[in-house]
């Protein structure tokens, strides 16, 4: 991400050699590593099934963050996005989810364009996001954190099954059903915000540095359950600082 005040500087662009194809665009800031999967000809791309990124270029206000940003997460996979603190990892998450403004550039999902600056949609499509910091309800219990996530929803049948679901990968959210989010640690917390995502039913899920500030054992047990959904059939895009725990579970990076 660029700084405020700072001049332009000229941005760049890296291809790495097949079987996989990263496309870099940097400026004079840390650099960003874009999730991508092996590009094999025109009816691969034509008969793509998931997330296409291509040329996205996005802004804070006047400030561009993201030059250029080309990437692809195919269904059924886990892709895992990696950089430093400033290196737009946040705000690609936020781009696709319609948080920040992009200028140009298209991203699509199993071939619908994604609506611009209309989050709910995106979650109607059936992309949710975890966010960096949790963003819990403080003062809701577990129960009704998890409820929030399935708001848009009416399937009863559903809705229960899944709370079931949640409460097999997190046994301590069940145990601790009606605790309130405020009083959980950290590692709980990242768990309740993992499980509330699920309650959406999503087919890609957005996690933004899953183990931040986390202890490894708690980051080995996330990481551990991440497998576990991607099983059960759930694509995962994650943005990480730590390379130990994504490359854990990556597929590409």
């Amino acid at each position: 991400e660029a700084f405020e005040g700072e001049p332009e500087p000229e941005r760049e662009t890296v291809s790495v050699a097949e079987p996989m194809k990263l496309e870099v665009s940097s400026a004079d800031t840390p650099s960003l590593q874009q999730a991508a999967v092996p590009l094999q000809g025109k009816e691969e791309v034509d008969g793509f099934r998931g997330l296409k990124v291509q040329g996205v270029n996005a802004f804070y206000g006047k400030l561009q963050v993201l030059y250029d940003l080309s990437l692809r997460v195919p269904h059924g996979g886990i892709i895992a996005l990696l950089g430093g603190n400033g290196s737009g990892k946040s705000t690609t998450i936020n781009a696709i989810s319609g948080l920040v403004d992009v200028k140009s550039g298209t991203m699509e999902y199993n071939g619908s364009h994604l609506p611009r600056k209309h989050p709910h949609k995106i979650v109607r499509m059936g992309i949710v996001q975890v966010p960096q910091h949790r963003e819990v309800f403080p003062y809701l219990n577990v129960k009704e954190n998890l409820a929030m996530g399935a708001y848009r929803r009416r399937d009863r049948k559903g809705i229960e099954e899944d709370y079931q679901r949640v409460y097999s990968y997190f046994p301590r959210l069940k145990e601790r059903r009606k605790q309130l989010a405020a009083s959980m640690s950290g590692g709980e917390q990242q768990m309740l915000a993992i499980g509330r995502a699920l309650m959406s039913n999503p087919d890609l899920l957005l996690l933004d540095e899953p183990s931040a500030s986390l202890a490894p054992t708690l980051v080995e047990e996330i990481f551990e359950k991440l497998l576990e959904i991607n099983k059960h059939g759930t694509t995962l895009f994650i943005v990480e600082q730590n390379v130990d725990a994504a490359l854990s579970v990556a597929r590409y990076v």
